[in-house]
């Protein structure tokens, strides 16, 4: 139980083709509402409506086609595709993963001229910064930057 909830929380959401997802809530008679605050944020909401509604089992395309999933790879690629979305963000600075997974979920809801206002300080703030420096010097430098790992 809920389990569709922290898939639905996460940044990245892997899974075999081979698995099947169903919000069977309300053929038990309840409904899926702590999931709901983090699922529809996720799901196309015609969707959501569908399997919220009827409890339908749906396989891995349809969840990565209605966005429950990032991907559905077939089984012997589940590791190996883990492994790029970990790779790919251990080459993130931190900070800068910190502030756009916050820029991710706040800047939808802004006005245009809100969010305009608010990421170009951002983007001032960060390209001044210890970390965004470090950055632009090893992309000049072209070598990695001192937070990759195996570094030394």
């Amino acid at each position: 139980a809920g389990g569709l909830g922290l898939v639905a929380a996460c940044d990245f959401a892997i899974a075999p083709d081979t698995a099947s997802f169903a919000f069977t809530e309300v053929r038990l008679g309840v409904v899926p509402a702590m999931i709901a605050v983090t699922v529809l944020r996720r799901l196309d909401p015609r969707a959501a409506a569908e399997y919220f509604l009827t409890g339908e089992t749906f396989d891995a395309a349809r969840a990565q086609e209605i966005g429950l999933l990032t991907r559905a790879v077939p089984e012997e690629r589940l590791d190996e595709t883990v492994a790029h979305y970990t790779g790919m963000l251990l080459r993130g600075g931190p900070e800068a993963l910190a502030l756009t997974k916050r820029l991710v979920r706040e800047v939808p809801a802004l006005s245009f001229e809100e969010g305009a206002r608010r990421m170009a300080e951002l983007s001032a703030q960060r390209f001044t910064s210890a970390e965004g420096q470090e950055g632009i010097a090893a992309f000049m430098q072209k070598r990695a930057p001192s937070w990759v790992p195996g570094q030394d």
